[in-house]
């Protein structure tokens, strides 16, 4: 058995509105389905934002725009019974191709020939109670980052007035 390591990773979210877009999964040991943004593993001597466009580009097809970081998680656990351990940069940005945003359903085929679905879902539904976002903590993250572009929003208007 190969021995452990920690597993540096990208990801980014894309909004539409109140909605974030997700691809689904399911743990058959937990028998727990869970979502997460789209993104992947950083290559040595890539900087997590590109590998966070190429990942798009690589799945979807999609360049990016608009892309900040939001934090980096630490993401400890447990797998189809095994250990993981990830290292999360996560972003917020755009599609470029607004046609992306009309889509209610995004595909794609990993080169392993797994296939994959991505799908709005409204940020709130993974409010405590409802179905894991990982990497953990996420949706904290998007959560307070709701909240500082709101109070922005707020403030920008206020000082316009």
């Amino acid at each position: 058995m190969p021995s452990p390591f920690i597993r540096p990773k990208a990801v980014c979210t894309v909004r539409r509105g109140a909605e974030i877009l997700v691809s689904g999964a399911r743990d058959s040991v937990k028998g727990e389905e869970y979502y997460g943004p789209l993104g992947g593993g950083i290559e040595f001597g890539e900087h997590a934002a590109d590998a966070v466009r190429r990942e798009m580009m690589e799945e979807l097809g999609a360049e990016l725009v608009d892309v900040r970081l939001l934090g980096v998680l630490e993401n400890i656990f447990t797998y189809e019974g095994r250990p993981g351990h990830e290292i999360v940069f996560a972003f917020r940005g755009r599609f470029a191709d607004a046609t992306l945003y009309e889509r209610d359903e995004l595909r794609w085929t990993e080169s392993d020939g797994t296939e994959w679905v991505a799908q709005w879902l409204p940020l709130e539904h993974f409010a405590p109670g409802g179905p894991p976002l990982y990497p953990t903590g996420l949706y904290e993250l998007l959560r307070d980052d709701d909240g500082a572009l709101s109070a922005g929003s707020s403030r920008a208007a206020e000082a316009a007035s």
